[in-house]
């Protein structure tokens, strides 16, 4: 089976889904062939074969690219809507939130807002406090609009289909230290259902509960750890909100112990509620208090060394598993 890359999968399922259904098409600055397909080449090659009516490059504003794909979804289509990088949704929000999301429930269910929202973000490249940001928690707290990230390249080919199909707003949080990752392509007409985890790896002492980037931190530590006696079971989220709740809890229930892993803030964070919810559900099963990581609560910092600092890093992980198993 061919290797392809994240960036390869997400092109391979926009590109599928542009074949099946006349009704796709991408918008967003500089996704065109005449800008380079796209800042990290997802959309690279489609110009070519849709032509410009239906990957289209537009001005620098948000707040059109969204508004015009709330428009396209109310008459029938299905916008793929780049917002370039994470940080910049802020710009938009009134679209996303006060009118995409809200559609459905504002219309007896009538009125589906079948968008993607695709946007990238990631700590570690050095662009600085307003080009950085994990904001999913925004997002998750929206009723109307499912949050997706993935964390390898056959689940970014499997969870963009699914994400072109759903019928209400999906965002799409791609993370740029992924896109050059390598795994074996899971072929046409592969989908990930919206809303299920999966378990990365198994183990049965300690669960940490992540997503995106941060599962490949997740699973090194979990590797290392196996020689110390220490099993960790790793559960991929792949859909933040609604997430697989059975698969988490049953994951605790199991091991006993949780960890919450992002990379976002941890204040205020996915991680905090889902302790929450294992603290109410799994009380008597576990054997300490959920336990959560998170970046630094500060605006990401661009110089190097206090970039690095920022990050949730593995010997902090290692730090807590270890704590939560009284072997520190």
């Amino acid at each position: 089976m061919a290797q392809i890359t994240m960036t390869q999968a997400l092109n391979l399922a926009i590109d599928e889904a542009m074949a099946e259904d006349p009704g796709v098409f991408c918008l967003g600055e500089d996704v065109s062939a005449k800008q380079g397909g796209g800042v990290f080449k997802v959309t690279a090659g489609l110009t070519e074969k849709y032509g410009e009516h239906r990957i289209r490059a537009t001005p620098i504003s948000e707040t059109a690219i969204i508004g015009a794909a709330v428009g396209a979804a109310l008459a029938g289509q299905r916008p793929i809507a780049e917002i370039m990088l994470m940080n910049f949704v802020g710009v938009c929000m009134d679209q996303i939130v006060n009118h995409a999301a809200k559609l459905r429930f504002m219309s007896g269910g009538q009125t589906p807002c079948p968008i993607v929202i695709r946007t990238t973000t990631g700590v570690g490249v050095g662009f600085g406090g307003q080009h950085s940001d994990m904001l999913e928690a925004w997002f998750a707290h929206v009723a109307g609009i499912h949050v997706v990230t993935p964390s390898n390249p056959a689940d970014a080919r499997g969870l963009m289909r699914a994400s072109i199909d759903a019928n209400d707003p999906v965002i799409f949080i791609e993370n740029i230290l992924c896109y050059g990752l390598k795994a074996e392509d899971p072929g046409p007409g592969y989908r990930v259902p919206l809303g299920k985890a999966a378990i990365a790896r198994e183990g049965t002492d300690i669960s940490i509960i992540t997503y995106g980037r941060t599962v490949l931190d997740a699973l090194d530590v979990a590797a290392d750890l196996e020689k110390e006696g220490i099993s960790v079971e790793v559960v991929d989220l792949r859909t933040i909100a609604p997430y697989d709740e059975a698969t988490v809890l049953a994951s605790v229930r199991k091991t006993g112990r949780a960890l919450t892993l992002h990379e976002a803030v941890r204040p205020f964070g996915t991680g905090a509620e889902l302790a929450a919810n294992i603290q109410e559900k799994c009380w008597d099963d576990l054997k300490g208090p959920v336990r959560r990581i998170g970046g630094t609560f500060s605006a990401v910092p661009f110089a190097s060394h206090l970039e690095q600092a920022w990050i949730p890093t593995k010997p902090q992980i290692v730090e807590q598993i270890k704590a939560s198993m009284g072997k520190l």
